[in-house]
């Protein structure tokens, strides 16, 4: 037993599986295929169902060099059943197909299994050698897991019975394991007194009128409001509110303004008199007393099915339709599917909430029908964008539970888990991802972690086990007390929240997670000898608008003095494209952003994105690190990583040594040493690095695996006709111009 992990050896082929898991169905002699055709690097070995993934186990290896995050869960063919989208079984010799459903009929004997992943993997299985009836239960039994009829069918429920038993004491939504995540699950009090007091809200306070449940099921029991609402008052206002949903605090500003949420007002009679009751309060709450503005998101931004409809047309082009088919069309493809446009909408609106908070000195109120969904994008975008603290990876994780889990997004109709209604279903967290993405493209020295911690985030909502992506709120009690498992004095189910990652990966590959060059707030450096730390006099996040120096407001873009131009020399060369001359007068958040644009950018300072459509890029580490066209052997951005992380490592190797070169302060108590080391000899501090320096002064190359989907591979997720003859390989192969396909149909001939 490995954590989670048992390995089970039934027959000669090993099968990892998870406490709870069990086989439903099995068939011998499948060929996985890797290429589009029939080939001889296909793998052979047995496809499994069980109640958790579809596994293949198989004795061969993949010809090419490769490198692949070790999932705990997983194993290295393992697709759980909760990221399968589409089951599709073909009959080659009667051209039949069919996509399964839970509990159909299948009247032909496949001959291949192709499955549709939510992750935007497409697997291939042939049945050419298996046996008729093994393969058509094997498929039955994956359309049917995949397709649970109720929550507690999900894996998640089974584990839950065999190994997470908690506290009480330690709240929902998971227990806080011993040596693993010590992120706040904001279901205490407490959590939520420590979140008050780090952004200085002093005139906001904890209510408890929630516990139970009370008065809504999709607000968590403890929830911020502010001082001058007494519990009382908040009873009788919940009526009013969609899904009793009342307002509820989320931030503050350093100034005093605050950002909060809420629900739309169902009782007419009641709009007026609350919205002045509840704005008068948030008033009261500022230390200016400054106003408060309303920002009406389902008017201003795109609707749920419209996001999901946009990411459909988005997995078409991607990984669906043939690339020799929509290659010389495939930007424009990209940019009709609308998908870059709605991530340039929520960064823009959240650019406007930022020059509210910031440049107005005012409170906003985000109000939406449920108070749950576009809400949380733009919450925690603008606290991404004001707050420090939520660009560091604890932070970061804070702000998902504490802006996406507690308050109430529905991850469990929203992933669509049961497969009810498409209509319900809706990657806003995805969403919500790729607008970080863009930031942390644009201001990499900006943020903690790095684009695979992002994209490994996106896939643990596809694993049905942790309580962060697998209901529509925090009160899930009902569902775990069905279980019927005795309990002993004092202890409740639990589910394990996702920040517990050691659940997932090793602490090598956790190392995957940090950024080499991150700016935090404190920098070391050393002087004489000695490491010390710079840190930065104690100002507000941001100096745009608050206090500017003059000196420090003519630099950047403006005149010939001062610091060099934000982003280096691009921005004297982007400003006409940033600002371009028009007619329409500018918007005073316009001035506001060129203001900010015309400064050096501090990485632990305010961060606005630029929004352009040359500014804005897709995401390839996600939307195509399972096509083998968009493969980059040896490079790709992570080529940079691997060189800078061996520049950051040898930096921390330095840094040891100048330790102990300094040796230990005079009465100070020598510490123990390494075995076999002097007394007195500092412990090594492990590197924080994935990507090691062989020696100092000698950086190894880029490994052979190393690949622009790394740590990913695509090899063997994907099934597509050949490149070749395309006008893509065309050009791989040398080809000076970027023909047409008649011409190169022509040239060919």
């Amino acid at each position: 037993q490995t954590g989670l992990r048992w390995v089970c050896p039934q027959s000669p082929l090993f099968l990892c599986i998870t406490s709870g898991e069990i086989v439903v169905n099995e068939v011998n002699f499948v060929r996985k295929c890797i290429g589009a055709e029939k080939s001889h690097d296909d793998l052979w070995g047995k496809l499994i169902c069980t109640n958790f993934k579809v596994s293949f186990v198989t004795h061969e290896a993949l010809a090419q060099p490769r490198f692949q995050v070790s999932n705990r869960l997983l194993g290295e063919h393992d697709i759980p059943l909760a990221c399968v989208d589409q089951v599709v079984t073909v009959n080659d010799a009667k051209g039949k197909k069919k996509v399964l459903g839970s509990n159909q009929k299948l009247k032909f004997n496949p001959s291949e299994l192709i499955l549709y992943c939510k992750d935007f993997r497409i697997v291939r299985f042939s049945f050419d050698e298996a046996g008729p009836e093994g393969a058509k239960k094997v498929c039955l039994a994956i359309a049917h897991y995949s397709r649970p009829a109720d929550p507690q069918l999900l894996f998640g429920f089974e584990l839950i019975g065999t190994r997470y038993l908690g506290s009480s004491e330690d709240g929902l939504n998971g227990a806080r394991p011993a040596g693993g995540s010590q992120t706040p699950l904001f279901a205490c009090s407490s959590d939520w007194d420590r979140e008050i007091k780090r952004t200085g809200a002093a005139e906001w306070r904890v209510c408890s009128v929630n516990q139970g449940y009370g008065v809504s099921p999709s607000l968590p029991e403890f929830f911020v409001v502010p001082a001058s609402l007494a519990d009382q008052d908040l009873r009788q206002y919940a009526e009013a509110f969609s899904g009793q949903r009342l307002p509820v605090w989320c931030w503050n500003h350093p100034n005093g303004s605050a950002l909060t949420r809420m629900a739309a007002i169902t009782d007419p009679l009641q709009q007026k008199r609350l919205d002045q009751r509840i704005c008068n309060a948030i008033i009261k709450s500022h230390p200016q007393r400054g106003d408060v503005h309303k920002a009406d998101l389902d008017k201003n931004l795109p609707s749920i099915q419209q996001v999901n409809n946009s990411l459909v047309r988005l997995r078409h082009i991607c990984v669906i339709d043939p690339f020799e088919e929509t290659e010389e069309k495939w930007l424009s493809s990209v940019e009709n599917s609308q998908w870059l446009d709605y991530v340039r909408t929520f960064l823009k609106h959240s650019c406007d909430v930022v020059y509210i908070l910031e440049g107005l000195n005012a409170s906003v109120i985000l109000q939406e029908e449920e108070g749950r969904d576009l809400s949380c994008v733009v919450s925690s975008l603008v606290q991404i964008m004001v707050d420090p603290h939520f660009r560091s990876l604890s932070g970061f994780q804070s702000l998902v539970q504490k802006e996406w889990v507690m308050a109430g997004h529905r991850f469990l109709d929203r992933c669509n888990h049961l497969k009810k209604s498409d209509k319900e279903e809706s990657p806003l967290f995805l969403l919500f991802l790729d607008c970080v993405w863009q930031l942390m493209n644009q201001y990499p020295s900006a943020f903690e972690f790095t684009e695979t911690y992002l994209a490994l985030l996106s896939d643990s909502m596809w694993v049905p086990v942790f309580s962060t992506f697998l209901f529509n709120g925090p009160k899930h009690h009902d569902f775990l007390e069905d279980k019927k498992i005795t309990l002993g004095e004092g202890e409740e189910l639990c589910l394990p929240p996702v920040w517990d990652w050691s659940q997932q990966l090793s602490i090598t590959d956790q190392a995957l997670f940090n950024n080499p060059i991150y700016v935090g707030k404190a920098a070391p450096y050393a002087h004489n000898g000695a490491v010390k730390s710079f840190r930065r006099t104690k100002v507000s996040w941001s100096s745009t608008l608050r206090g500017t120096p003059p000196a420090l407001a003519r630099n950047g873009l403006q005149g010939s003095q001062g610091t060099l131009p934000r982003r280096n020399s691009l921005a004297a060369q982007l400003k006409s494209d940033l600002f371009p001359v028009r007619d329409v007068p500018e918007s005073p958040s316009e001035r506001f952003a060129r203001d900010w644009f015309s400064g050096p950018a501090d990485p632990q300072g305010l961060l606005l994105p630029q929004l352009l459509p040359s500014h804005l890029a897709l995401w390839r580490l996600y939307f195509l690190r399972w096509v083998p066209e968009a493969v980059i052997p040896r490079g790709g951005p992570v080529t940079a990583v691997h060189a800078v992380s061996q520049l950051a490592h040898e930096i921390e190797t330095l840094q040891s040594q100048l330790r102990r070169y300094k040796g230990p302060t005079p009465g100070s108590t020598p510490r123990a040493s390494p075995a076999g080391g002097p007394p007195g000899t500092p412990h090594a501090e492990p590197s924080r690095m994935f990507f090691k320096a062989g020696s100092l002064y000698e950086p190894s190359p880029p490994p052979e695996f190393l690949s622009s989907s790394f740590p990913f591979t695509p090899v063997g997720n994907l099934c597509r006709p050949n490149l070749r003859g395309t006008p893509i390989s065309k050009l791989l192969n040398g080809a000076k111009t970027w023909l047409s396909t008649e011409t190169l149909a022509g040239e060919t001939a």
